[in-house]
């Protein structure tokens, strides 16, 4: 089993950044391929980012290209996804994901764990 706790979310203005981590326990981290993902009220849950198990492979949606960067903290089991010159459209709420396999997927039925979730609002 795999526990997620997610943090760092809250209010910042348009153009600000963020820093959202993910502590994960109870099982091997570093195998993992681990995605962040993202909803609003209504629409579905969207991909933003992955990284495979042995992170030496990351991707993103196209609109966060640039602007976005999954890593890993090995030392602390933690993922992060670090979000710079945030836009109002990146408001929603932030999961993150862990697969069972190494490599990454998009797809959201490719994670069978997930954490509770952050609020990001992006607001002036």
């Amino acid at each position: 089993q795999v526990q997620l706790v997610e943090s760092g979310g809250g209010l910042v203005p348009p153009g600000g950044s963020l820093r959202l981590s993910c502590a994960v326990s109870g099982r091997i981290f570093s195998n993992l391929a681990m995605g962040w993902f993202r909803q609003t009220p209504g629409k579905e849950r969207e991909f933003v980012a992955a990284i495979s198990g042995f992170g030496d492979r990351t991707t993103y949606v196209d609109s966060v290209k640039g602007r976005f960067t999954i890593g890993r903290e090995l030392a602390k089991n933690t993922l992060f996804l670090q979000m710079e010159s945030l836009k109002p459209e990146d408001t929603a709420v932030y999961y993150c994901a862990a697969s069972q396999r190494a490599t990454w997927s998009a797809e959201v039925d490719e994670y069978p764990y997930w954490g509770q979730g952050t609020q990001v609002t992006v607001s002036s």
